[in-house]
């Protein structure tokens, strides 16, 4: 991706990663780009101080689909994974 289509897809509020995904394209309150990485807050610049250079190739940069749920589908297979022990079957 080049600078104009990370800033275009930040604004309207694709999920921007370089990289991996731990390491997220926003912008700032002051309308300034930024790499986070999210773990621990360190950020940079998306581009040099110039606004012509990415800080990053090209080729890194990339949109992330947005997922299912994890936690309602990690909750379905949990349930389908329990053995059932309300069945008539077993001692008691």
């Amino acid at each position: 991706m080049n600078i104009a289509e990370i800033k275009a897809a930040v604004d309207v509020g694709k999920s921007v990663h370089w990289a991996n995904e731990g390491y997220r394209v926003h912008r700032d309150d002051l309308g300034q780009y930024l790499i986070t990485f999210v773990r621990n807050g360190s950020t940079i610049g998306l581009t040099d101080r110039s606004g012509r250079r990415l800080n990053g190739a090209e080729a890194d940069f990339f949109i992330s689909e947005p997922r299912q749920d994890v936690a309602t589908e990690q909750g379905r297979d949990a349930h389908m994974g329990t053995p059932d022990t309300r069945s008539g079957a077993g001692p008691g």
